[in-house]
């Protein structure tokens, strides 16, 4: 049996997050947010003085890291069962969304196990105590309409994707004035994940007529508004804030592909004298796309579909053809808003570098672990050791794979 769920109402627009919050039912309030972008932005003090104007009692738990921890997760979901929230709101981008809903879990049933949610959809049934609004600052992850969320264990070193239903927000609230100020780099590696969201979601093998509509949609609006949301254009970057929603919609329904299943494994894995770099996991995807397609498109039914997506882009030849150019205009596009090409040449901006050496030493785990990952059972094709080894060295070296 297929299912369709998307939280029961998205609100969009400029300026909506305080006219939302000011009009919600309920005694208790617990934001969560991560580090001082809300506060500085003055959005942290707009939604407090909402919920308070809504008649809450409300308190802030700040300071949810990027690609957020267990640790982070259960510190979080003590703090909710000391005050006893009936609403989580969550926002900022990906990670304290995610890191939230995660929480979310352990304040209803504080004697679940971390182990128990990595199960894919083995959730608990949830809102007995509270139910959950997110308002996202990225134009990217879509967490506010999925039923997703990644949480990282720093000791393994592995991003853990937990999935179900029963975390899909209750709200969802797509304000423009929240991305009008977000970094260039950050337009470009959350727009070019929500991109392979709605690529990968168009060939997964659990797409459908509720979830076609919606990738192929979003691939149209992001092809053409990602370089102009990247120049400054606030109208384009108002509608890749919609793109982003879209393609979310689309691929919680629909699923993921490898992907995102390599992303995970090779996010936090590798280190430099001694500490984490982060390929920060917009950045992955974009890297990785193009790859996968060249292996997905071995398919028939994958590079019928990826010819479609070509098509709606106006390309024409033979579906080999189209798929190819629509590689190049994917290539085209990370170029132009400078993303890396490969593994080899990513910096995580605090001069951390993945040597080859690193790389490698990593490589046969991150490959096992990758296969192994939630998004894999739903790509076109289910890759070999072999060939996803393949596969990650063709992302580090930028080099063309067999397959």
């Amino acid at each position: 049996m297929a299912r369709f769920t998307l939280p029961r109402d998205l609100y969009h627009g400029k300026g909506v997050m305080a006219e939302v919050l000011s009009a919600l039912k309920g005694k208790k309030a617990m934001i969560v947010t991560g580090g001082h972008s809300m506060r500085a932005g003055g959005f942290l003090g707009k939604a407090e003085e909402a919920l308070k104007k809504a008649g809450m009692e409300v308190y802030i738990l700040d300071g949810v890291e990027p690609d957020p921890s267990v640790t982070t997760v259960m510190k979080g979901a003590k703090a909710m069962l000391e005050f006893g929230p009936d609403w989580i709101v969550a926002m900022g981008g990906g990670s304290p969304i995610d890191a939230a809903k995660a929480m979310w879990a352990f304040y209803e049933y504080p004697d679940v196990t971390f182990e128990s949610l990595c199960i894919p959809f083995n959730f608990p049934e949830l809102r007995k105590k509270a139910h959950f609004v997110a308002i996202p600052s990225t134009s990217g992850t879509a967490t506010e309409v999925t039923a997703f969320s990644v949480i990282t264990d720093y000791d393994k070193g592995i991003k853990y994707p937990l999935a179900d239903f029963n975390i899909t927000p209750d709200i969802g609230i797509i304000d423009y004035e929240l991305v009008e100020s977000l970094p260039v780099k950050q337009v470009a590696y959350t727009g070019l994940d929500a991109l392979t969201h709605a690529i990968e979601a168009y060939v997964s093998t659990a797409a459908c007529n509720f979830t076609d509509g919606l990738a192929l949609h979003a691939i149209k609006l992001i092809f053409a508004n990602l370089k102009a949301s990247y120049d400054g254009d606030m109208n384009a970057r108002a509608v890749m804030h919609d793109a982003q929603c879209l393609a979310g919609m689309a691929f919680s329904n629909a699923l993921l592909g490898i992907v995102h299943s390599m992303a995970h494994k090779s996010g936090a894995v590798f280190k430099q004298d001694g500490k984490t770099v982060h390929i920060v996991h917009g950045c992955a995807n974009a890297m990785y796309l193009t790859k996968v397609i060249q292996y997905n498109a071995k398919d028939g039914r994958a590079m019928k579909r990826y010819g479609e997506i070509a098509d709606l882009l106006g390309m024409k030849g033979s579906d080999e053809e189209k798929v190819a150019q629509l590689i190049d205009a994917i290539a085209k596009l990370r170029a132009s808003v400078n993303v890396p090409t490969c593994i080899k040449d990513y910096d995580d901006g605090h001069g951390g570098k993945i040597s080859e050496e690193e790389f490698l030493s990593k490589l046969e785990k991150m490959a096992d672990d990758a296969i192994g990952d939630a998004c894999t059972g739903s790509n076109p094709r289910i890759p070999t050791h072999e060939e996803m080894v393949a596969l990650y060295k063709a992302c580090y070296y930028d080099t063309e794979a067999d397959f």
